[in-house]
């Protein structure tokens, strides 16, 4: 099997409006077996998106279209390839009755999700950590230290594992070192190995999925994927199941290093 897990669409309202046929199209080219599309999952609706343009999550009225849309492709293209209709649900300290609830009532109708962490809770605010170097270095100033705030991410990642999101939580943890996205905008050097491989033991133990990020490595200011090379080599040593993901949103980014990540 050959399959990328994670892929955006042209319902994300930070995306591109590339074509699903076009993805698909593509995939089907460089001979992938599986995808999953994963588009941001509409965040709750008391939750106020801290970004500029309030543009995080998927508009909620578009959703039944989301899933009706890649119903129909599943079974255009299922002679060809298995796709598989996902969403990136946001864990959210704070809002975790609202994603609950989410996921009872759109979790019937999905095949495949990922949880991941974007925001985090600082005192009363909340803060996109992967927006923009400008908004993270904010963010440093708020909290006192880039350590700090990988310490946040972290806990907040492991909260994300162990919390209770009802039967229809998924089962695949996203990028679980986006806090790396601006490590040579900082360049401070953080030793965070031993929080990396917590995560992932947690993953483990508690049966879930890695999501082997790519899309670090294109990032400027990262130029890794998500996790490290070296953590990706410990959590094949502890046998956690690793999924591939270009975490696409263009399709010039589909696929994006799966040689580099897979042949390393």
């Amino acid at each position: 099997m050959k399959k990328d897990g994670h892929i955006h669409t042209p319902f994300c309202p930070h995306g591109t409006a590339d074509s699903l046929e076009g993805y698909i199209e593509k995939a089907i080219q460089h001979q992938f077996t599986d995808i999953t599309f994963t588009e941001h999952a509409p965040l709750p609706a008391n939750f106020v998106d801290p970004t500029p343009e309030k543009d995080s999550g998927m508009k909620p009225d578009l959703l039944p279209t989301y899933i009706e849309t890649l119903h129909k492709l599943k079974q255009q293209y299922e002679k060809d390839i298995t796709i598989h209709i996902g969403l990136e649900v946001d864990y959210i300290v704070g809002y975790e009755n609202e994603t609950k609830n989410l996921l009872n009532s759109v979790g019937p109708f999905l095949d495949d999700a990922i949880l991941s962490v974007h925001f985090l809770k600082w005192k009363d605010e909340y803060v996109c950590i992967d927006y923009s170097e400008q908004e993270f270095m904010k963010f440093v100033e708020k909290v006192g230290s880039v350590e700090a705030i990988y310490e946040l991410y972290y806990d907040t990642v492991i909260q994300s594992i162990e919390v209770d999101l009802g039967v229809h939580k998924p089962r695949r943890i996203g990028h679980p070192t986006l806090v790396h996205k601006f490590q040579h905008a900082h360049k401070v050097h953080v030793n965070d190995e031993q929080r990396i491989k917590e995560v992932l033991n947690k993953m483990k133990a508690f049966g879930y999925e890695l999501d082997v990020n790519s899309a670090g490595l294109s990032k400027k200011y990262c130029l890794e994927p998500y996790p490290p090379f070296p953590m990706i080599e410990y959590a094949k040593s502890i046998h956690l199941p690793l999924v591939f993901g270009s975490d696409a949103h263009s399709i010039n980014d589909l696929h994006q290093h799966y040689e580099k990540i897979f042949h390393k």
